[in-house]
């Protein structure tokens, strides 16, 4: 049985691939599973696991509640060590809980994504932390008017956040980003933001920043490929959130465990893209 160049052979290439589609892991954890194969033979394999799969860094803004509360909850639940930005650290009591819960493994920071000042001490109070994933998830729903209606102060408001929001973070962080070997940066976007998808128009200062989101993480995509920075924007579906309403059909727990999945098994062949909760690329 041959061995690829990285010493793993064709058979457990084949069980790491059954292994993903099993427990739904993506690049990171199945990668995981190889190396744990390699070096636990006649030792202990949950000391393996911790020798050869470090704890990942990841940043989560918006984490208050709803999804970006969530990918804390499964990033954690994993053992990564996690620092949640939230607009204001004192109303954050379900972070909090989970703190207290995972001790020395959250750090809760207050980010508010619309500002450039606060952006800027979110970065300054990592020190110089290594950031393996960045998970841009801060966002407002904004004003759903027709045209008429439309105050376009509030769209601007509505733009700062959800569309230059990840960029001044990812801008902030790009150093961090760049003392780890992952390097990968989550948007989380909508369907909403797809010009393709629009067959019910209104929505305007929500639909057109997320499209404008769209376009940023493309433009990011090609900018910092030679820095092997993974930029992607993906629709989590229409989730049970503050946001979304509880007649909404995706339970947040089975759209942030699909994407975390999908996360894990980013690769550079895959930025730029605008993908689906399911892993499907979405029309533009």
């Amino acid at each position: 049985m041959g061995a690829s160049a990285a010493g793993v052979t064709a058979g457990e290439e084949r069980d790491a691939e059954h292994e993903r589609e099993r427990d739904g892991l993506g690049g990171h954890g199945a990668e995981c599973i190889r190396r744990v194969r390699r070096h636990s033979s006649g030792s202990d394999p949950a000391a393996a696991l911790v020798a050869v799969c470090p704890t990942m860094n990841i940043v989560v803004t918006g984490a208050n509640r709803g999804i970006g509360l969530e990918f804390v909850r499964q990033y954690l639940a994993r053992g990564e060590s996690v620092v949640a930005a939230v607009r204001s650290s004192s109303a954050a009591e379900a972070l909090r809980a989970l703190e207290a819960a995972h001790p020395g493994a959250l750090r809760v920071l207050a980010c508010d994504v619309g500002d450039d000042a606060s952006v800027a001490e979110f970065a300054r109070a990592l020190g110089d932390a290594a950031v393996d994933v960045l998970v841009n998830n801060a966002g407002v729903r904004g004003e759903w008017t027709s045209l008429e209606a439309m105050d376009t102060d509030e769209a601007l408001r509505t733009y700062s956040v959800n569309a230059l929001g990840p960029l001044r973070v990812t801008r902030a962080l790009l150093p961090h980003l760049l003392r780890s070997e992952t390097r990968k940066v989550a948007h989380i976007s909508s369907g909403m933001g797809s010009i393709g998808d629009n067959t019910s128009g209104g929505a305007y200062s929500y639909r057109m920043s997320k499209a404008a989101l769209n376009m940023a993480s493309r433009s990011m995509a090609v900018d910092l490929r030679d820095r092997r920075v993974i930029s992607v924007v993906f629709n989590p579906g229409w989730v049970q959130t503050d946001m979304g309403g509880r007649s909404a059909p995706v339970p947040v727990e089975q759209s942030v465990h699909a994407l975390v999945a999908l996360i894990d098994g980013l690769a550079a062949s895959d930025s730029g893209d605008f993908l689906d909760w399911r892993g499907k690329r979405y029309e533009w």
